[in-house]
């Protein structure tokens, strides 16, 4: 028999099977490399923030390793050691201090392109000195919320399961107010208010202070509170609207930025704005006039969320390793006095 025709078909044959067999072992080497274990990820840094003062006082709290992971923000390390001034990724400092120069700024030994952090939570009506820091601060931790670093006084959260009741309300409204002085704009709208509306005031300017664990239930027998701010600043919206009110399961009629400021951190029907009224009278008018069902609709937000406060200067300062990774590096405020002020 002549096989002659038969020999190139069986050495493509031949050479089809060392392919395949190639082709094999090429997925077989690929499969290998793939399920090799990987070398672990190198650590992340932590970042040191050093505290330069306290805020409102010489004795700073304990902070331990773990401050910070008790918000949820881990490779953070807070300390008010200004030993490690040299070392530490970032410097804060409270105005405060500055502004009744308790605190001194070590401009002589700043290490070269640290950031140092400017922080307040005080309006501009009650920051003063500000023209002194030209050219210092790379970033701002504040209430506004064009701030590097924004840490509101509170906010809104979703959440699951019912909140506890409302508490009954037996009265019309209450306000809480220390510092009372008449060229303010909430002194001069609380006289307009008081000949139309029954409103019980507490607080040290009127001999009535209530301590702090009795601010919120003495309030929540009220059904509306005054959520009256000492000024009237962009984004200035305080405890006074957050726990005075909310906390307390009462409706907050505010004083503050505009309406839409309020939105943008509550409901629209959350709140009762002064600025929907024309005039004291008109507005205690509404708030006296108003039936059971068209109050109830106030808390329609309590069906879906909650109110978080922010009110530990340790939580807000460890928000800075939060934000440092994202942080301009190159930032200056040459004018910080003006950016406050706008």
């Amino acid at each position: 028999m002549n096989n002659a025709g038969h020999g190139p078909t069986r050495r493509l044959r031949g050479l089809g099977g060392l392919a395949g067999v190639a082709l094999l072992a090429a997925f077989w080497l690929l499969w290998l490399l793939g399920s090799a274990p990987r070398g672990t990820p190198a650590p992340q840094p932590t970042i040191t923030i050093l505290v330069w003062h306290w805020p409102f006082t010489d004795q700073p709290p304990e902070l331990p390793g773990n401050t910070c992971t008790r918000y949820g923000i881990t490779r953070c390390h807070l300390s008010a050691n200004r030993s490690l001034l040299a070392s530490a990724d970032a410097v804060v400092f409270h105005h405060r201090e500055l502004q009744t120069r308790r605190s001194h700024l070590p401009l002589a030994q700043r290490p070269q392109g640290q950031p140092w952090v400017w922080a307040s939570m005080e309006s501009p009506s009650h920051t003063h000195g500000l023209s002194r820091l030209r050219g210092i601060f790379n970033w701002v931790l504040s209430y506004r919320r064009d701030s590097d670093i924004f840490v509101p006084y509170g906010r809104l959260e979703p959440h699951s399961g019912p909140l506890p009741p409302l508490p009954t309300k037996s009265r019309v409204a209450a306000w809480v107010v220390s510092n009372f002085q008449e060229r303010q704009l909430r002194a001069r709208l609380y006289r307009q208010l008081a000949p139309h509306l029954r409103v019980d005031v507490f607080g040290r300017a009127n001999g009535r202070p209530l301590c702090t664990s009795c601010l919120v239930p003495t309030v929540a027998r009220y059904r509306f509170y005054l959520s009256f701010e000492n000024s009237q600043h962009r984004d200035y919206i305080t405890e006074k609207f957050w726990r005075n009110a909310l906390v307390a399961g009462t409706v907050p009629v505010v004083l503050g930025p505009p309406r839409a400021t309020y939105e943008a951190f509550a409901p629209a029907d959350a709140f009762v704005h002064v600025d929907d009224f024309g005039s004291a009278q008109e507005l205690a008018a509404f708030l006296t006039g108003m039936n059971e069902s068209r109050y109830r609709r106030f808390f329609a937000w309590r069906d879906r969320l909650r109110v978080r406060l922010f009110t530990d200067w340790r939580e807000r300062f460890c928000a800075i390793c939060d934000r440092y990774p994202h942080l301009p590096r190159n930032q200056v405020y040459e004018d910080l006095e003006g950016w406050f002020q706008a």
